[in-house]
């Protein structure tokens, strides 16, 4: 494991916000933390960055690197005024790192940012700069980068490229990646492993494909005459618009895409509708 916190705890006036959690990350690895706002996600993240000391428990970083961490909690901290290429040159000067042109180029087009934008970050996007503050991330060669709450206020593109970012990282940097959300949807996309926080605890943890398909009870199929189904009169179900949300058992739904197949219907999608009450309350650990 490239990072691995054990037994973390921590308290605030007397107040407990982590409760003996144990998280790890492999290279190439992408983890995702869920939980609900307050649950403990940023403050378990500026312990694995040292920047709160836990009251028990310890934080292990195995990496040969210049500097085995790097990330961002809560938002980029961006010199607003300035255009990316100089935020880069001051974070670098500052890092101690070699600022040459011909790395700052590399490591915006890395993260995918305009060469040619010569205008000052406070024109950018919330993507623009969640993507400029990983570059800054970076710039240290880290061998873990961990992410806090990265798809917040993002527009769905902002979010579709912010998260084809994450995954090139982690399969071409070969990085070690941890980001942390309050939907699900932001993680399930990408995530090889799920740590779910509830109030301090993590309550359920695994593969994140089979902690989505383990917690789920409804699947939503679309069609165009779905609702004409007899197949589905044997299901508990609710119609919307071309769609059918049907509550039907993960190792039921193939035997249900094949009887409205034989009935002519023809689906367009199925997908989970995972119930995160089920996520939250079915602990596995």
């Amino acid at each position: 494991m490239i990072i691995s916190g054990h037994d973390l705890s921590k308290s605030y006036d007397n107040r407990k916000v982590l409760d003996s959690v144990n998280i790890s990350c492999a290279t190439g690895e992408i983890c995702g933390l869920l939980g609900a706002n307050g649950a403990g996600k940023t403050t378990l993240f500026k312990i694995l960055f040292g920047l709160v000391t836990p009251d028990s428990g310890t934080v292990q970083i195995s990496a040969n690197r210049v500097k085995p961490i790097g990330g961002i909690i809560e938002k980029p901290a961006l010199y607003e005024y300035l255009n990316a290429y100089d935020n880069l040159k001051i974070f670098g000067s500052i890092q101690g790192v070699n600022v040459n042109q011909d790395f700052l180029i590399s490591e915006l087009s890395k993260v995918g940012l305009p060469l040619d934008r010569k205008d000052p970050v406070r024109n950018f996007s919330m993507g623009m700069k969640q993507r400029l503050g990983i570059a800054i991330a970076l710039l240290n060669n880290p061998a873990c980068l961990v992410l806090d709450e990265p798809f917040t206020g993002l527009d769905p593109l902002g979010v579709a490229t912010l998260r084809k970012l994450i995954v090139d990282l982690a399969e071409k940097e070969n990085l070690a990646i941890i980001l942390s959300s309050h939907i699900i949807g932001e993680l399930s996309a990408i995530c090889n492993t799920l740590y779910v926080l509830k109030e301090g605890r993590i309550v359920n943890t695994g593969p994140a494909q089979k902690l989505i398909a383990d917690n789920t009870g409804t699947y939503r199929i679309c069609a165009e005459n779905i609702s004409s189904s007899q197949s589905l009169k044997a299901y508990e179900v609710s119609f919307k618009d071309n769609c059918a949300l049907v509550s039907v058992s993960t190792e039921m739904v193939a035997e249900l895409i094949r009887q409205l197949y034989l009935e002519g219907i023809c689906i367009t999608s199925c997908s989970p509708e995972l119930s995160l009450e089920r996520l939250f309350e079915t602990a596995t650990i």
